[in-house]
């Protein structure tokens, strides 16, 4: 399975499920559809999930991360960027590419009203579940090696410093902060 195919079952799951912005449900149809492909493909499905992390592993979307959920620890990173994978390919290479364009989704403003964080524990084990599904088992503990890059030092700073977050990421700063 290359990325393209992965964003394709990203896309089908979002269509199957009931809410389409809810990443659990998501997770769900998602692992679903990874269980009846090959459990090569489940394999391969597991390296291009956790790719996506990697690409998606930069402090301005960890600072976004922060603004939105009202605080964002190690984890709580890695289960935001799993709702934003969640949410699909254009919005989640806009998101990489520009954080503070989160502030222009509804479901981000809808989750901004209700106060509520944007949390996809569950698309993280999507392949991990298919395989158990479909061959009985674990994935082979030498499936994938994760290297995440170095953050970027210009945005190593205290990111509960509203200032600083309103002058970099404005439109998430005036949804959440003010």
């Amino acid at each position: 399975m290359n990325k393209e195919q992965f964003w394709e079952v990203i896309a089908q799951a979002r269509d199957r499920a009931i809410t389409p912005h809810d990443s659990e449900a998501i997770a769900r149809e998602a692992t679903s559809l990874l269980a009846a492909r090959p459990v090569e493909e489940i394999i391969t499905a597991e390296e291009v999930l956790w790719d996506l992390m990697v690409e998606s592993y930069t402090n301005p979307l960890w600072a976004a991360a922060y603004i939105v959920n009202d605080g964002c620890s190690d984890d709580g990173f890695d289960y935001f960027r799993g709702w934003l994978i969640a949410q699909g390919r254009e919005v989640f290479e806009r998101v990489v590419a520009d954080p503070d364009a989160l502030a222009k989704l509804p479901v981000v403003q809808g989750a901004a009203a209700a106060g509520s964080d944007l949390d996809g524990e569950g698309m993280l084990v999507i392949a991990w579940n298919a395989h158990i599904t479909a061959a009985g088992d674990r994935l082979p503990p030498d499936t994938l090696t994760i290297c995440y890059p170095q953050l970027d030092p210009a945005w190593n700073f205290d990111f509960s410093d509203s200032d600083e977050m309103a002058r970099r990421l404005p439109r998430l700063a005036a949804l959440f902060l003010e």
